[in-house]
């Protein structure tokens, strides 16, 4: 360990232990220098536990180093040289998952997200596919202890749907799910195929940090609101009255529509929600629009038209085309139980790419 990279982890370490310290010893405390604290102590924790651990792992070194340096006793000696070579492994790991805590953490990993999901090319059995893609991310939310509503559910018959978002809140949601956005295949055999032939359907996923107030300011002028009858399955109410809403944002054109609510001041606060996440997206890659293509590349760029993921239901099996990683598990995937471990890999190879520069 060079002496620079040294000096960075006695910082580290230094202040957090001083935050740690005046957060147990100060009386009066102002509330906003108090959530300032709690926050950096927070985000300092992990790093500095691990730093923690290995100046510990260097101190016992030293001692076994000591030993066989200095001892006559060769049992003893045969013991620190094991012990040296356990040591070095726990200390070389340990350097590596401070570089990864020390990577240039994204703004947005700690945000909620909103997640839509469109069904693509094939028909019903798009539709289909894209229903059940979107209870394997709400049962995921369940196992992970995250809440998950649903902004908008447009169905097309048969237990299909056209679309449907969702805004999920809870620790680190678009830290795990932004590797999700993409076009999702999926390849079976239809029920009413009578040959017993394979389809091949998709299904776009998009997933956008959700931006607060705070994050991007939306000025009411800019905005169309349009109010119409809702379509579609509903009942009767969907003939009364004009509780849908379409937002259009006139300076980008992007444009929001949600009908689920019999509120029609409920369906423009869930259009707002995704009409924010969007702009702020679309703001956000316009910022990073000179990030290295290389490394996009690698896990992939977030866009929706790019496949990243099929799921071949004959077969039992799921591959994500980015990391090359196919699991023999899809029952546990699609129930949302399993889905930890394509989304843990994916993490970990973006880590690797962002370690190599």
């Amino acid at each position: 360990m060079n002496s620079d990279f040294r000096g960075k982890l006695n910082s580290i370490l230094e202040r957090y232990e001083s935050i740690e310290n005046q957060m147990n010893t100060a009386v009066d405390f102002d509330q906003q220098e108090f959530v300032r604290l709690s926050k950096e102590l927070s985000e300092l924790g992990d790093i500095a536990k691990e730093i923690k651990r290995l100046f510990e792992k260097e101190k016992e070194l030293q001692n076994n180093i000591e030993i066989l340096d200095g001892d006559d006793d060769e049992e003893l000696k045969a013991l620190a040289a094991q012990e040296i070579e356990s040591i070095n492994d726990a200390i070389a790991e340990s350097e590596e998952r401070i570089k990864i805590l020390l990577l240039p953490k994204d703004i947005d990993d700690e945000k909620g997200a909103i997640l839509e999901i469109r069904a693509g090319t094939g028909g019903d059995e798009a539709g289909l596919f894209a229903a059940e893609l979107f209870k394997m991310y709400e049962m995921y939310a369940s196992v992970r202890g995250w809440n998950f509503e649903v902004l908008e559910f447009s169905e097309s018959g048969i237990g299909a749907i056209k679309g449907a978002s969702a805004s999920i809140s809870g620790k680190g949601v678009f830290a795990r799910l932004k590797f999700e956005s993409g076009v999702h295949r999926v390849q079976r055999v239809p029920e009413t195929e009578v040959s017993g032939r394979i389809h091949t359907s998709a299904a776009t996923v998009a997933v956008l940090p959700e931006a607060e107030e705070v994050d991007i300011s939306i000025d009411e002028k800019d905005l169309q609101i349009d109010t119409y009858r809702a379509s579609g399955a509903g009942g009767q109410h969907v003939n009364k009255t004009d509780s849908a809403v379409r937002i259009t944002h006139i300076p980008t054109g992007t444009v929001v529509a949600v009908q689920d609510e019999r509120s029609q001041h409920k369906n423009k606060s869930r259009a707002m929600k995704i009409l924010r996440a969007k702009i702020y997206e679309n703001e956000k890659m316009k910022l990073e629009s000179s990030r290295s293509e290389s490394r996009r590349g690698m896990v992939g760029s977030g866009d929706r038209s790019e496949r990243i993921r099929t799921y071949n239901f004959p077969q039992g099996r799921v591959s994500d085309h980015r990391i090359n990683l196919t699991l023999y598990k899809i029952d546990s995937i699609m129930d949302g139980s399993s889905l930890d471990e394509i989304i843990d890999k994916l993490i970990e190879h973006d880590q690797a790419e962002k370690l190599k520069g």
